[in-house]
C-alpha cells in the first residue's frame, strides 16, 4: 500500500520529541520542540515543513504540531527502539543510566530492524522484558 519511509536521525529525533511533548503537555508548539531539542525555531519550522510534506505531522499556520497516524506509529517505533537499547545497556551490560541514555540516542538511529528483533528476542528469552514477549512468541511460531 504505502512504501516505507526512511528517516534521517534528525527527523527521528523530531518525531520522538513531538510524541514526548504531546504526552507531557498535550499541545505541541514549535517553541516547545525548539526548547526540547535545543534548536532555533526557524530550523524547527523548516523541519516541520519536511515532516508535513511526508504526511507525518499536521500543522495549521502558527498552530500546534500534531502527529498523523503514520507519524505516531513511527514515533512509537523510534521510542520503543530507544527504550529497548537503553534497557539493554543498563540491565544487561551494567552501563550507567546517564551514559546509557546518551548511547541509546546514538544507537537507535543505526540499528536495523533485524538487530532490534534479535535484541528483543534476547531480552525476552533472558527475562529482561515481558511486555512484547507473548506477542513475539505467536509471531515466531514458525521457527
Amino acid at each position: 500500500m504505502s512504501k516505507e519511509i526512511i528517516l534521517s536521525a534528525s527527523l527521528q529525533d523530531y518525531l520522538e520529541a513531538i510524541i514526548e511533548l504531546e504526552e507531557k503537555e498535550g499541545i505541541v508548539r514549535v517553541t516547545d520542540i525548539a526548547n526540547k531539542l535545543d534548536i532555533a525555531k526557524a530550523s524547527v519550522n523548516q523541519t516541520i515543513k519536511k515532516l508535513k510534506d511526508m504526511s507525518l505531522v499536521r500543522q495549521e499556520t502558527y498552530g500546534p504540531v500534531e502527529l498523523t497516524d503514520e507519524g505516531r506509529h513511527m514515533a512509537n517505533r523510534i521510542r520503543q527502539r530507544h527504550n529497548k537499547l537503553r534497557q539493554f545497556l543498563i540491565e544487561v551490560l551494567g552501563v550507567d543510566s546517564d551514559i546509557a541514555e546518551k548511547d541509546a540516542c546514538l544507537m537507535e538511529h543505526a540499528v536495523s530492524a533485524q538487530t532490534m528483533d534479535r535484541l528483543t528476542d534476547f531480552l525476552c528469552a533472558n527475562g529482561y522484558i515481558s511486555a512484547e514477549c507473548s506477542n513475539r512468541d505467536s509471531e515466531n511460531d514458525d521457527s
